[in-house]
């Protein structure tokens, strides 16, 4: 074998030998990818999880503590939604509060209030409250979204007059919408679907909330 072929051959080793070592690298690095995701996810399940319980423990603190006022405002187990009637707050087809709902609005909003700032950990957690007004299907689409937007906003407006312990940072979460009839039932006039709701919006909703389904947690 001559000079050439000798050093021809001594390449082909080295070059397989090279090959070998960088496959081998590449599936260390695909394993410890591989741990590093299990880990992540493991960490956001937990997060997630402990969000979630986190949730059902400020919604039954509301309840709890609305029932022990006297105040009877049912609470979604789920989402801590609270629906006030619209009889409860305006007469028909009336944006202007009623003496009734504001003397309700005396009694409940410092007790909500009170629930969401009872802790700062509870406060923390909690983004945006949303005063959402909604109608029932009778009436015409932009009546409906128009009436339901200064519901809304009546509500906010009479937080805004009332005097109570934590309002300033209570009225620095609100939001208001008009929902209209976009969640009414279209066949039917329900008096049901005419409300105000309090909606708690919490921090990383989006996420959590795709995440949890994702996951089937």
């Amino acid at each position: 074998m001559d000079r050439y072929s000798q050093v021809q051959g001594n390449s082909d080793i080295d070059e397989t030998g090279a090959w070998l070592s960088i496959g081998d690298l590449m599936s260390g690095l695909l394993m410890i990818f591989a741990l590093l995701l299990i880990l992540a996810l493991l960490q956001l399940t937990e997060a997630a999880e402990k969000a979630k319980n986190s949730r059902v423990v400020i919604i039954q603190s509301l309840q709890k503590t609305l029932n022990e006022k006297g105040i009877h405002a049912q609470v979604d187990p789920q989402t801590g939604d609270i629906s006030i009637l619209d009889s409860v707050l305006f007469d028909v087809d009336q944006s202007a509060l009623k003496s009734e709902g504001r003397s309700f609005l005396e009694l409940f909003v410092p007790v909500y209030s009170g629930a969401i700032f009872s802790s700062e950990q509870v406060a923390s957690q909690i983004q945006h409250v949303v005063i959402e007004g909604h109608t029932s299907s009778s009436g015409s689409w932009n009546h409906n979204m128009s009436l339901s937007l200064d519901r809304a906003k009546s509500v906010s407006e009479a937080i805004s007059d009332l005097t109570f312990q934590g309002k300033s940072d209570f009225r620095s979460k609100i939001l208001v919408a008009g929902r209209g009839e976009a969640e009414s039932d279209q066949s039917d006039d329900r008096a049901g679907d005419r409300k105000v709701i309090f909606r708690f919006q919490f921090k990383s909703d989006r996420f959590l909330h795709w995440f949890i389904k994702e996951r089937g947690l």
